[in-house]
């Protein structure tokens, strides 16, 4: 593929996100469109119980089945392997992984592909921590858990990347396989161990301030149990890398 062919398949793993979804699309829409980028949306819905498929079945009547791709799994099996069974039905040369609960803004994307596009970049992901980046509508509590998280694992991991935790990225398609067929972690740390892995494997990154902003509706999946698994896996990393 040249770069004038060059396609961006956008996959948006969902679980009980009906009200977040018809948001996230049309933003998606209305910024590839706009930028000229030839897109595909494929939502891997994992059995969500409050009809976020129907709303992907119905956004796909509106946008096309070119652009909105349906590729629904039974139950909850994990961000990993969501990702994985998105990339088998990707068509894209590249990857962009970003969360369907409007914590992502699609108007960031031209920026990833542009960067990508100048420097060459393996990775490109979304930091919080560099420029005019920033969170927006967390509390303290969580604000000091994602800092503290982030600062551990500079400390402990050195990833040539500001922002570990994130996980709005764009990927060449071939990397991010190789990438995800070397990591171990699953949950929360998961997007730690990618740009870790990343680092072993000499791929390059590059990196573009984003502003995150905390989910509009839905209930965040960070919680107690996430907290302990992160620690957890970030010791393994710390020991195995």
């Amino acid at each position: 593929m040249t770069a004038g062919d060059d396609k961006y398949s956008i996959l948006l793993p969902t679980y009980n996100e009906k009200d977040n979804l018809p948001i996230i699309i049309w933003l998606i829409v209305k910024c590839m469109s706009k930028s000229g980028l030839n897109y595909e949306v494929i939502v891997i819905d994992d059995g969500s119980p409050d009809g976020t498929l129907e709303v992907a079945q119905d956004l796909q009547k509106i946008y096309g089945e070119d652009k909105i791709v349906l590729r629904p799994r039974p139950s909850k099996l994990g961000l990993g392997t969501a990702y994985i069974h998105g990339i088998k039905h990707a068509t894209g040369n590249f990857i962009i992984i970003m969360d369907a609960d409007l914590s992502h803004h699609p108007k960031f994307i031209p920026e990833f592909v542009k960067l990508q596009k100048e420097k060459d970049f393996d990775v490109v992901s979304g930091t919080r921590y560099l420029g005019n980046g920033g969170v927006y509508g967390w509390d303290f509590k969580r604000k000091l858990i994602s800092r503290g998280a982030n600062y551990l694992s500079q400390i402990l991991l050195r990833p040539n990347a500001s922002d570990l935790t994130g996980s709005f990225r764009l990927y060449k398609k071939d990397v991010l396989q190789k990438l995800i067929s070397s990591c171990v972690s699953k949950g929360y740390v998961f997007q730690m161990e990618m740009l870790v892995r990343a680092r072993q494997h000499n791929f390059t990154i590059g990196e573009v301030p984003i502003t995150f902003v905390d989910r509009v509706y839905g209930q965040s999946k960070l919680g107690g149990t996430e907290i302990f698994q992160f620690a957890k896996n970030l010791l393994y990393l710390f020991a195995t890398t």
